[in-house]
């Protein structure tokens, strides 16, 4: 691990820079730090945010030059405060650079336990600890990366998901269609022949990002500023007809806010959105839970049949990209406590205390 005065002596190189940002290297935070130009915003090279477009990227050595060039610091991983490194982290470097150098056989948890002489259970809790995920979710992220690259490279769809590690056509169609937004053949065209519609209102939770097909609502989102949702968007649909239209999309927005205020949330919107089987019959069991109350990821498993089924349960919340109209805000954890939320825990909070007021006050009245 990179000690302080290594840091200090660092010469920014940008290629390398790059390189620690796309592996969200934290051995590289303190060394650097990369401020995005779309979003006027400034990370560490491990903040767990989504990347953004090389071109957009700016580096700079210290937080203070940063904010001298008009960035203001990131409130997810806080690239401004003093932070005391990890001890396990130079570990954590080496099990996560042995993954990567077998991706061919990604090692299993077992494996890793037996090369690294620690038990299963807490070598996946400190690497998860310091990189914010499992070594298997870790696999995964670097198997979705190579099938993206491949596609963008032009090699066709079957060829890139057997090279990247899939082991199949229907493993790879049920996991990327909610993380591409798209299906892998249109992914792999940039979006080509979708027509989005889209606009961007405020709300009480901040800027909101509202997208259409001609099929129905595809994307609601929030974000910081209406800059980084746009960003956000064209990288996703990069090739796809995206058209600003608030007027068109105002009865949409309607519904939304009506949601947003506490409202109860209207089931039978049309949706327009990529899934698996599974993954819409747990959503349709969230669309099921009253405004104002939770359930347990343990309870929505058992509620659509199947009881075992819990981390995928908690995975198809994940992977929702409609927020409220799919309210995965009213799953929490066995314990009552909140858990985590794609758009953050405090617009959770939020919602769900809306709902419960609105509640009160309509008690009796519908």
């Amino acid at each position: 691990m990179l000690d302080i005065q290594t840091h200090n002596q660092f010469t920014l190189d940008e290629e390398q820079c790059w390189n620690a940002v796309t592996i969200r290297s934290s051995r590289m935070d303190g060394a650097f730090v990369f401020a995005v130009r779309s979003t006027g915003i400034y990370c560490r090279p491990s903040c767990p945010a989504r990347r953004p477009r090389r071109e957009n990227v700016r580096f700079f050595r210290l937080p203070a030059e940063a904010v001298a060039a008009g960035f203001r610091p990131c409130l997810r991983c806080h690239p401004d405060q003093q932070q005391v490194p990890s001890p396990h982290t130079e570990l954590v470097e080496q099990v996560r650079q042995y993954i990567e150098n077998n991706i061919d056989a990604p090692p299993r948890l077992a494996d890793l336990s037996t090369q690294f002489h620690m038990s299963p259970y807490h070598l996946q809790r400190i690497f998860k600890q310091v990189t914010g995920l499992s070594p298997r979710q870790y696999v995964e992220s670097l198997r979705l990366k190579q099938f993206k690259t491949r596609l963008q490279e032009g090699e066709p769809v079957t060829s890139a998901l057997y090279n990247a590690g899939y082991q199949s056509s229907s493993s790879v169609y049920e996991r990327t269609p909610v993380q591409l937004g798209m299906t892998p053949a249109t992914y792999q065209r940039g979006g080509k022949g979708v027509r989005l519609a889209y606009t961007i209102s405020e709300s009480v939770l901040g800027n909101v990002l509202l997208a259409t097909t001609e099929r129905g609502l595809a994307a609601i989102r929030f974000g910081e500023s209406r800059q980084a949702l746009e960003a956000e968007l064209e990288r996703e649909y990069p090739h796809a007809e995206r058209t600003y239209d608030a007027e068109r999309l105002r009865p949409w927005i309607e519904h939304l806010q009506r949601a947003l205020a506490g409202r109860a949330i209207e089931t039978d919107i049309p949706l327009d959105v990529q899934a698996t089987a599974f993954q819409w019959r747990v959503w349709r069991a969230l669309q099921a839970i009253p405004a104002g109350q939770t359930r347990s990821y343990s309870k929505v498993a058992q509620a659509i049949g199947q009881p075992s089924a819990v981390r995928a349960v908690a995975q198809a919340c994940a992977a929702n990209h409609v927020a409220v109209f799919i309210p995965c805000h009213r799953v929490v954890r066995n314990n009552g406590q909140l858990g985590g939320y794609r758009w953050g825990i405090e617009r959770k909070q939020r919602l769900l205390a809306l709902e419960q007021t609105q509640n009160s006050l309509s008690t009796g009245e519908e």
